[in-house]
């Protein structure tokens, strides 16, 4: 595995931070991760099984699982002890908090000065809103997304259902610490990374700079992923046709033989759309209803280089042919039990990538990561439970 070598500490929780090191640990990072006595907040989601729960089980697959009473200074001396022996620390605390328990970027580079030490915010380390707490919801109200989507689409603003600018910061920061060890590796020098989920929602968005500067105004633009049709066939199966409908019904009606549609409406040009989005979906929509299935539909569609995407639910995508020929999914050790989970996007020429290890409760790893890494003998092991140093889950 490529990062095979490379040991990380991970400090985070929830999803933007363990989705970063979930992708490390996936690229052959030995990822340990420590918890605090109240577990990972992800802990408390279901279902669970055998005790774990399956959200903490995708973002924490593959890691060795430690829990260490930071709050404690025996704890935070043993958390050092461990960031000595690190390439890499990931933490998602808001700023300031990880150097009141001892394991900041002057704490552990005092003890490691090559580490590769990753902070993930909301806003950033320093500024007027560093201090604020954010989560993905957050984010996606302040940063444009909730009232782009709500004007693309006529309504209300909307919540997201799934947390979107966490994976795209955990993203961010996983390509930002790579960078970082390739920059140790020619320079012999440590790195101090600092990735908002703000200006991760600014950059992954691919219309901010269009809103920042003025919108769309007059000009008609074929890219609105927001106002995509979505069509239902004969057979009741949903469809959803990429692009801006005011723009591509053309293309449609070319490759449905339907021109004479529009030309009846005087729909000749974009321009010529403009306004009339409500009719064009009902005049897509009937031509949709004539199709049996969407295999007919994808074939007309075809002739005129038009893609569409059928509606699935994601369990459905546990036997679709592309994911199976992929092996998209893994089965994967779930505290003794075998759950589904996606494996990883990147494929390497040599090399695998995906979890290589199950998940577990919290402190499962305690004696046996730190008697390997640090030496501990069993008495040491049992004081530092008994004064509560490290503690651990007991699962039924």
């Amino acid at each position: 595995m490529v990062l095979e070598g490379i040991t990380v500490l991970d400090f985070t929780r929830v999803v933007a931070g363990p989705a970063c090191t979930r992708t490390l640990s996936d690229y052959g990072a030995e990822v340990l991760k420590i918890e605090p006595p109240e577990g990972d907040l992800m802990r408390r989601g279901v279902p669970k099984a055998n005790g774990v729960a399956l959200g903490y089980a995708q973002q924490n697959a593959g890691k060795h699982h430690l829990c260490i009473n930071l709050a404690l200074p025996a704890g935070q001396a043993l958390a050092r002890d461990l960031a000595a022996t690190a390439d890499v620390i990931v933490e998602n605390y808001r700023p300031g908090v990880a150097a009141r328990l001892g394991i900041g970027f002057d704490d552990i580079a005092a003890v490691n000065p090559g580490v590769v030490y990753c902070s993930i915010t909301g806003y950033g380390q320093d500024g007027p809103a560093a201090h604020r707490r954010a989560y993905a919801p957050v984010i996606h109200a302040e940063l444009g997304l909730l009232h782009q989507n709500a004007i693309e689409r006529g309504t209300n603003p909307m919540p997201e259902a799934v947390s979107h600018v966490d994976f795209a910061v955990g993203a961010q920061a996983a390509s930002a610490i790579l960078a970082g060890l390739l920059h140790r590796e020619r320079t012999g020098e440590g790195q101090r990374i600092d990735v908002s989920m703000a200006e991760t929602m600014l950059a992954t968005n691919e219309f901010s700079a269009v809103e920042l500067n003025g919108g769309f105004g007059e000009e008609i633009s074929p890219f609105r992923p927001g106002k995509a049709a979505l069509l239902e066939l004969g057979d009741g199966t949903w469809v959803q046709v990429p692009g801006n409908p005011t723009t591509w019904i053309f293309g449609v009606a070319r490759a449905l033989g339907k021109e004479e549609a529009l030309h009846a409406r005087g729909w000749h040009e974009p321009r010529d759309t403009q306004g009339h989005d409500d009719a064009i979906r009902e005049l897509m929509q009937s031509w949709a209803s004539e199709y049996p299935n969407v295999e007919a539909f994808e074939n007309a569609l075809d002739s005129a280089r038009i893609p569409l995407g059928t509606v699935r639910s994601v369990a459905e995508v546990r036997n679709a042919e592309w994911a199976l020929h992929r092996q998209a999914l893994v089965d994967l050790d779930v505290n003794g039990t075998t759950r589904k989970v996606p494996r990883s996007p990147a494929r390497f020429s040599s090399g695998e990538t995906g979890p290589q290890r199950g998940a577990f409760p919290r402190g499962a790893d305690n004696r046996r990561v730190l008697r390997e890494r640090l030496g501990l003998s069993d008495g040491e092991l049992d004081a530092l439970e008994h004064n509560g140093v490290l503690q651990y889950e007991l699962v039924d």
